[in-house]
C-alpha cells in the first residue's frame, strides 16, 4: 500500500494471543527478506496455534515454533540474517531467534521486554546480531502481561510459561 511520497507503507500484523491482540508494523523497508520470511509465515497459517515458549521477564518472550506439548513445527529454510541492516533490539521490537550460525533463522522470533542492545550487530562472525524485523505499535500491555507469567521447566527446555500463551491467530492487516 503506497504511502506519503509514493513509498510503499510497511506491512502490518496482528498477533491475537490468548492474553489479548498485539499489533506489529514490519519493517519491509529495512529487512526486506527477514520481513518477507515473516509474512511468508503469517500467510500461510503457520503461527496460529503456536505458543510462546519462552519466557524471561526483563528479557524476551520467544515464540514462533512451538504448538502446545512443546511440539516443534516442521520450518522452511533458513534465511539470511540482516542484523546490520534493522534497528536495535529495544523494548517493543521483534528480532528473528536463530542458533549460534549467524544464517540460521527461520521462523522463531522474539519481543524484546527490555532495551537488549547486546543483542545488536556488532560485526560478523560471533557479533552478528539477532536481526530486528517489527516492532509493536498496539498492545504493549498484552506484552507485559506475557512476562508476568509463571514459568518452570518442560525438559529439556527452561523458562517454558506454565500456562500456554496461544497464538490463536496471525493476520495481516
Amino acid at each position: 500500500m503506497p504511502a506519503k511520497g509514493g513509498e510503499m507503507a510497511n506491512s502490518k500484523v496482528k498477533l491475537i494471543t490468548s492474553l489479548g491482540e498485539i499489533e506489529l508494523e514490519v519493517f519491509d523497508d529495512r529487512t526486506p527478506v527477514t520481513a518477507a520470511n515473516f509474512l511468508d509465515y503469517v500467510r500461510a497459517g503457520f503461527y496460529d496455534g503456536t505458543i510462546f515458549h519462552r519466557v524471561i521477564p526483563g528479557f524476551v518472550a520467544q515464540g514462533g515454533g512451538f504448538v502446545p506439548g512443546m511440539e516443534q513445527k516442521r520450518t522452511k529454510d533458513p534465511i539470511v540474517n540482516e542484523a546490520a541492516k534493522g534497528p536495535s533490539n529495544t523494548r517493543g521490537t521483534l528480532s528473528m531467534a536463530r542458533t549460534p550460525h549467524p544464517d540460521s533463522a527461520t521462523s522463531q522470533f522474539f519481543i524484546n521486554f527490555s532495551d537488549n542492545t547486546s543483542l545488536d550487530y556488532r560485526g560478523p562472525g560471533p557479533g552478528a546480531g539477532y536481526c530486528v524485523f517489527a516492532q509493536v505499535i498496539k498492545g504493549m500491555d498484552v506484552v507485559d502481561a506475557m512476562a508476568a507469567v509463571p514459568t518452570g521447566r518442560r525438559p529439556p527446555h527452561a523458562d517454558v510459561p506454565k500456562e500456554d500463551i496461544v497464538v490463536i491467530a496471525a493476520k495481516i492487516l
